[in-house]
This record gives structure tokens, sequence and C-alpha cells, in this order.
């Protein structure tokens, strides 16, 4: 085997719930990106790494792409195509039971007039196992009349099929260069970014219908004990006080319940024992959007633009 090491970064990016984060967490082999059936729940850049031979691939999750219509949708659409614009190589996720959508006609006319360093982009047809295969026969020969693509994959993110032979194909297109991450990592994210991140997917999960999009988790303590576990402190933000009382259920079952599936998976990340403690407060809508802008990394301004 050669000595040459490789290293590359790659975007993902596609509509709103096309797969990305689920697709991410599969390469990867762990889960580091939330995933729920909200749309726009991915709200900041995270970055998967993971090694085949002697290839570092970076993926990079990104907020889905559509037509933006407020502030903060254009900033969280800005950020996405600004990422994808710095990567080696670019995924565009589409779903197969969805086909050549509107959306995605939008995103291919972008991607045409979009200014980028990627040597490769690529087409991978998300969901396969929804439709049948005369249908992706038909939805590969119209999205590549749309856009050249230099090849298509067929993939399903849930179950793992196509996932290896993707992954390969793009470790033997990633340029030669030194590893920008330990071998033994696997995110860019503090610990306490992705605990935070693990309580508002299991928020959203259980209250997706009921709770708006103003709500953040933020880990105020990590206390590592002697005995080898972690107690750990969160405050959710909600916007009114009335989502509080949604959280909390009838006597607390509510938030119990989220409680123990944020801590469970917490102890499966992390392989230790959690000690979980939550706080519910209020934060002001204007707050909400702040803190909503700084977890994307962007700067936030209290005019309308």
């Amino acid at each position: 085997m050669s000595n040459k090491k490789y290293c590359g970064f790659v975007a993902l990016i596609g509509e709103p719930n096309a797969g990305k984060s689920t697709l991410l967490n599969h390469l990867i082999g762990t889960k580091i990106s939330i995933v729920t059936h909200k749309v726009q729940t991915t709200r900041s850049r995270i970055r998967g790494v993971t090694i085949i031979d002697n290839s570092q691939l970076v993926f990079v999750d990104t907020p889905g792409l559509f037509k933006p219509k407020r502030r903060l949708e254009r900033s969280m659409v800005k950020a996405a195509w600004s990422e994808a614009s710095e990567a080696d190589i670019i995924v565009f996720l589409i779903e197969a039971n969805k086909g050549l959508t509107e959306g995605v006609k939008y995103n291919l006319e972008k991607l045409r007039e979009f200014r980028t360093s990627a040597s490769v982009i690529i087409l991978a047809i998300n969901k396969i196992d929804r439709v049948k295969s005369q249908s992706l026969l038909k939805i590969t020969k119209e999205l590549n009349k749309e856009y050249e693509f230099e090849d298509t994959f067929f993939i399903s993110a849930t179950k793992g099929y196509g996932l290896l032979e993707l992954k390969k194909w793009i470790a033997g297109k990633v340029p030669v260069g030194e590893w920008h991450y330990p071998e033994d990592q696997i995110a860019d994210l503090p610990l306490k970014t992705i605990t935070s991140e693990i309580m508002r997917e299991k928020l959203i999960l259980r209250l997706h219908q009921e709770l708006p999009y103003q709500l953040t988790v933020e880990t105020d303590k990590w206390e590592d004990r002697k005995d080898g576990s972690i107690r750990i402190d969160q405050t959710i933000y909600v916007a009114r006080d009335g989502h509080k009382g949604i959280i909390l259920g009838p006597n607390g079952s509510t938030i119990k319940s989220i409680n123990i599936a944020a801590r469970k998976e917490m102890e499966e990340f992390l392989q230790r024992k959690i000690h979980l403690f939550c706080q519910l407060k209020v934060r002001p809508n204007w707050l909400n959007e702040r803190a909503r802008y700084t977890e994307m990394g962007l700067s936030f301004n209290d005019g309308e633009s």
C-alpha cells in the first residue's frame, strides 16, 4: 500500500429532508448529526470524519437548500452554499420517491450558476428502496439531462444500501494531502454541542407538532466524576411560557421520557454513564433567533434585511 496520504472535504447538499444527516451518520459509522422528520433541523455546519485506506474524508452536512423567503432562511441557504464552495467534492442528494421536484430544479439552476473549487460533483439518489427500478432509470436520465454529473450513485441512507461503494469512490477522488484531523476523531463539534443536539433532537421528535422552531438547548455544565460518569446540566430555551407546559407534560411525564431517551443516546455515544439534569427557561424570540444564527456561525442583525 502506498505511504501517500489523501484528504478531502465532501459537501452533502440537497433539499430539506433529502437524507443528508442520515447519510452523514452512516458514512461516519456513528450518529453525530440530528435526524428528524421536521425540515431544517440541521442549523449549523456539521463535519464528520472517516478514514478509508489512506484517505481521510471530511463530510460536511449542511442546512437544506430551498428558495428562501425570510432572513434566517436566506442565511441558512447562504451558509450551505458557502460550505459547498470550499469542498473538493460535492454530493448532490435527491429523494428517489420524489424525483425532479420544483425544489430540485431550483437547486440545479443554482448549481449551474455556482462557483466552486470542487473538482467533482456527483449525484446520489437516496431512498431507492421506496421506488421501482424503472422509476430510477427515468429519474437518472432526467437529472443528468438537467446537469452533467460526473457519476450517479443509488443509495438508501437509512438501510445502508450503496454507501460503501459511494465512500470508496469518493476516497479514490480526494487529493493528496496531510490529514486534517487525528485518526480517532469523528467530528469537529465539541462534545457539549453534540449532547445539546441530542437533547434537541429528542424534543423535536416527541413534540414536533406542538413546538415551533424557537427551541434551543445549551449545555451549561459538564462534570467528569471520579467514578468515570459524567454529570451534564442543560437548559432548554423556549419562546413562550406556555411552551414550558408542553415540554413538561402531565406531572412532568413528557420531559421525563425525553430525558431518558436523550440520556441513553448520550451514554451510547460517549460510552460512559450519564447523569442528565434539565431546566426550562423562556427566552424572547429575538434572542432565540440570535442563538440560532450563532449556531450557524453567522452574525445577527436586529434589523430586517
